[in-house]
């Protein structure tokens, strides 16, 4: 099932939230941003965003919180206090006006883009519908392609937790990451020689 929503809509599909922009001003060509948002605030920023034309994603997973004598599933974000959103850096006015953002991530006043095969791996690991968690940035470890199953063509890094494998995808910028389950079968190691460089660290400024 695909993810993307209807224009204007708002709602969930098969664990991510997004919005497309078809015409006007937002054009689809513009990178993806990291927008730093108040503490619970992801989906009131989204219905501002989606309000003005912009195509943001929002991936979600479902996670289990005890309300009063009982244990509930909701869906939560995989990046917690994060919206990427497409946007001219050039026209941020926009986007820092808006009810609930704090800053664009980036260095000093300037706004860094999410590398697009980051965010185009996340959105495959939401569609895919296999259970997923935030996880903890990993610098170190096997790094694997997957040959098989709905995650088909994703590389990221290898780990055992707690008798599963899973493969954990990050976001260098925000240095957050999440880990989606995977069968044993669908792996296969890539080569030390054959790993891409990642380059620095960069870590998220505050955007004045």
């Amino acid at each position: 099932m695909a993810v993307a929503c209807h224009k204007a809509s708002f709602g969930n599909c098969n664990g991510a939230a997004e919005q497309f922009e078809e015409d006007g001003p937002r054009k689809m060509s513009y990178p993806w941003f990291a927008l730093q948002v108040r503490s619970r605030y992801e989906n009131i920023v989204t219905a501002h965003l989606g309000g003005k034309g912009y195509e943001w994603f929002l991936p979600l997973y479902k996670c289990r919180r005890r309300w009063s004598d009982r244990f509930k599933e909701i869906e939560c974000p995989l990046f917690p206090g994060y919206i990427f959103c497409r946007l001219d850096p050039l026209d941020r006015l926009p986007i820092l006006t808006t009810p609930g953002v704090v800053l664009i991530a980036g260095v000093g006043r300037i706004p860094i883009p999410i590398d697009e095969p980051e965010i185009a791996a996340i959105r495959v690991a939401v569609e895919s519908g296999l259970p997923s968690q935030p996880w903890p940035l990993l610098q170190i470890g096997q790094r694997v392609r997957i040959e098989h199953g709905p995650l088909c063509g994703l590389e990221g890094i290898l780990l055992d937790f707690r008798g599963h494998h899973r493969l954990v995808l990050s976001v260098t910028l925000l240095q957050r990451s999440i880990a989606v389950q995977v069968e044993d079968a669908w792996v296969t190691p890539i080569p030390q020689s054959h790993r891409a460089y990642t380059g620095p660290t960069i870590r998220p400024a505050v955007e004045l």
